[in-house]
């Protein structure tokens, strides 16, 4: 019976979620090119980023990539304002949870999750590698003139080089393949079958956007607590989690995404959310179970 009551709650964040997912996709890629003259949108919104990673070369992306943006002011040799300004805003303001929440790329990790229950655990340490990327980017590309990211991203090729093999460009474009393009392909379908096999692994050891909003969740307006002196550590936060964190360890771990499924698991309701040290989520407080009584 208990666990029923935690499965609805899941269900009705999940639904809520999806719905903000799905509406934020679409609303990025709303533009519908023309089949005949079919070319990528260069309107004015292509100047915004997007609130996630969201490649410029979707041919139904209306915004930009943060990451390729960055990388664009970086090889142009400029002072990116905007771009910086926009990621700390964001940042400051709720965190990562706009990985968790309007992210398209992110949503599509999920969605093919669920393929299968499935799934393999990779060490946590590894994380660390997003930080190593996001260091290298910047040297590389000022030095190299090239957006490297951008080359391999498989979120770029994902959302743009298949779609557009699948319009009336390629028969133009596929005379320019080079190697270059079955290393990148490569690493999609490698990344593809990764989706299947782990939740959310770009988000959580490649995505640079991702390690710049996480340095933000310690000290962002919206912050994650947990009550740990009524915690009973059952790890069901850590079972439902799209980032596989227990949430008692560090309530606002660097890979937390706000996605809220913690804070409708938890059998005790001990996590809530903060905004600016008030409590936004509280979740009722009661008597603490037994762990026998959980599984009841």
């Amino acid at each position: 019976m208990h666990r029923n009551r935690i499965a609805n709650r899941i269900k009705k964040v999940n639904l809520i979620r999806r719905i903000v997912q799905f509406t934020s996709a679409l609303g990025i890629n709303s533009y519908i090119p023309d089949i005949k003259n079919f070319s990528i949108y260069q309107g004015p919104s292509k100047s915004l980023c997007a609130p996630g990673l969201n490649c410029y070369a979707c041919p139904f992306a209306r915004t930009s990539c943060p990451i390729g943006s960055l990388q664009h002011f970086i090889v142009v040799r400029q002072f990116p304002y905007y771009v910086l300004g926009y990621i700390g805003l964001v940042g400051i303001l709720v965190g990562r949870a706009f990985c968790g929440w309007l992210c398209p790329f992110g949503l599509l990790q999920e969605l093919i999750k669920k393929i299968t229950s499935f799934r393999i655990k990779i060490k946590k340490s590894w994380g660390i590698l997003k930080y190593v990327i996001l260091l290298l980017m910047i040297p590389v590309v000022y030095f190299t003139y090239e957006p490297w990211f951008c080359k391999l991203c498989p979120a770029g090729t994902i959302e743009g080089t298949f779609p557009i093999m699948l319009s009336p460009l390629w028969s133009e474009l596929s005379q320019l393949i080079s190697y270059r393009f079955f290393i990148k392909l490569f690493i999609a379908i490698a990344f593809i079958v990764l989706f299947v096999l782990v939740r959310r692994p770009f988000c959580r050891y490649m995505c640079p956007l991702g390690a710049m909003w996480g340095l933000f969740n310690r000290v962002s307006f919206v912050r994650m607590k947990v009550d740990v002196n009524r915690c009973l550590k059952c790890d069901l936060c850590q079972e439902v989690c799209p980032m596989d964190i227990k949430i008692y360890e560090d309530p606002n771990h660097y890979d937390c995404i706000r996605c809220l499924k913690c804070v409708y698991v938890c059998p005790q309701k001990v996590i809530e959310v903060e905004l600016a040290g008030t409590a936004l989520i509280k979740p009722k407080l009661r008597p603490v179970a037994k762990r026998g009584e959980i599984s009841g």
